[in-house]
């Protein structure tokens, strides 16, 4: 929808408040996976905004020929002599709004025993992709997936009828965890390490969704009075359920959305997870953005003023890569920060709510088509 689009506003580096202390050499690696990724699979697929696939790959091959900087000067001036920095300002309004996620660590065992009562699911074989040359007439064209039936594609069960045995005997369970609210979050986020009680450590990463849109339970428990706007965070509404249990079930149900996951190894475990671009995401450096505005694998410098506690009483002021994406990221200066995985990443992820300026670096040669 083009009232979603925004102006880029050319600018000086100079006039990116916080770049010139950046050390962004950690998205260098990050760089690295996305070339390897598109030489060997499909482009990413190129958002309303007009980046493409094809306007990244000269800036990515710059890079790999660079090497890995050896100073955070010499990282900077890489992006200096490659890209022109843009300001997005959409429909004028320079200010944006970034929110974190993490990837948890959940107790888990492989099979359902005392403890051990929540199951994380893979995916149904009667769930089925959606688009424009399947859907039925009169379903929401938001559906990007649906059930087969005898009469045809229908809806798929929302989380309240799966929490309620519809996939129970089909053996999708990948393992059992001892919280309903770990699987929960585990949804909101979309990917999880699973920690056995022999020590064993798996990731499980999104494979498919039921379809239903996203709702936020935050937004229906401050509706209802139950915690405050102003201290809302992942944090409090995690101790609202676990304070709530007669109450639980029936707050979780609201959001019908539902998560299917696939099993992948961990590789490497200082890298996040494998995420919608194909690579892995880097703490810090990963950014979820609109992918139907914007493209996978571009450089995005983020400024928030009033974000400090993920830089030691800093305003928040790094150069990111867009790796990700969600159902609740909407807008052209809506992101989503990747804090990294376990306890503290989760503790920093969860009181994300702030303001931001979002500016994108474009290469040259692409610039020159936003140029005025």
């Amino acid at each position: 929808m083009t009232h979603n689009l925004p102006q880029l506003r050319v600018i000086d580096f100079a006039d990116v408040e916080g770049w010139n202390t950046d050390d962004p050499r950690p998205v260098f690696e990050g760089m690295r996976h996305c070339l390897n990724y598109l030489r060997q699979g499909k482009p990413y697929k190129t958002g309303a905004l007009g980046l493409s696939a094809q306007d990244l790959i000269p800036l990515l091959e710059k890079a790999e020929t660079l090497g890995p900087p050896q100073s955070a000067a010499a990282a900077r001036t890489f992006f200096e002599e490659t890209c022109v920095p843009f300001a997005i300002c959409p429909d004028d309004i320079q200010t944006g709004f970034v929110t974190a996620f993490y990837e948890p660590e959940v107790e888990v065992s492989d099979r359902q025993e005392s403890g051990y009562q929540y199951p994380f699911y893979s995916r149904p074989s009667d769930l089925v992709d959606v688009d424009e040359t399947n859907r039925p007439a009169g379903m929401d064209p938001y559906y990007a997936f649906g059930r087969v039936t005898g009469s045809g594609i229908e809806p798929y069960p929302d989380r309240k009828s799966i929490d309620q045995g519809y996939l129970e005997g089909q053996g999708l369970e990948i393992a059992w965890a001892k919280s309903k609210v770990d699987v929960f979050f585990t949804h909101v986020q979309g990917a999880a390490r699973l920690r056995y009680p022999d020590g064993r450590v798996k990731r499980i990463t999104y494979a498919a969704k039921a379809g239903h849109p996203f709702s936020p339970i935050g937004r229906l428990l401050i509706d209802r009075g139950e915690i405050d706007a102003t201290t809302v965070s992942m944090q409090t509404i995690r101790s609202w359920l676990n304070e709530n249990p007669t109450k639980r079930d029936e707050v979780l149900w609201h959001n019908r959305s539902y998560i299917f996951f696939r099993e992948a190894e961990v590789s490497e475990q200082d890298l996040g997870p494998i995420a919608a671009a194909k690579v892995p995401l880097i703490a810090g450096r990963s950014l979820a953005v609109d992918r139907l505005i914007h493209t996978f694998g571009f450089p995005f410098f983020i400024r928030s003023e009033s974000l400090t506690h993920l830089d030691d009483g800093l305003p928040f002021a790094r150069l990111m890569l867009a790796l990700d994406t969600g159902s609740a990221i909407v807008g052209p200066t809506r992101g989503d920060i990747f804090t990294g995985s376990g306890f503290e990443a989760g503790e920093k992820a969860g009181t994300v709510r702030n303001n931001a300026l979002f500016f994108i670096f474009v290469p040259k040669q692409a610039a020159i088509r936003f140029m005025p």
